[in-house]
């Protein structure tokens, strides 16, 4: 399943799996949540992906964060 969200005055996909246990309404907030935390108060690495975000994809806990440089791709925990 796939939604758009809006961060940092961007639509950036969101990709989840189908086999979550998480309503998706709480998944997207938790992801806001710790994407909003992170762009603040996170490392400069953290802010170097957030600042080139293309895509994220949800797996179970964890949020891939996907930037334009292969290097910078993260995985953040939601929990």
């Amino acid at each position: 399943m796939r939604m758009l969200i809006s961060f940092q005055n961007k639509l950036v996909p969101v990709y989840f799996t189908t086999d979550s246990k998480q309503p998706v309404q709480k998944i997207l907030k938790l992801l806001s949540g710790t994407l909003d935390n992170k762009i603040q108060t996170g490392k400069r690495a953290i802010q170097k992906c957030l600042n080139s975000l293309i895509s994220i994809e949800i797996e179970g806990s964890e949020a891939i964060l996907h930037s334009k440089s292969e290097y910078d791709t993260l995985a953040l925990s939601l929990y």
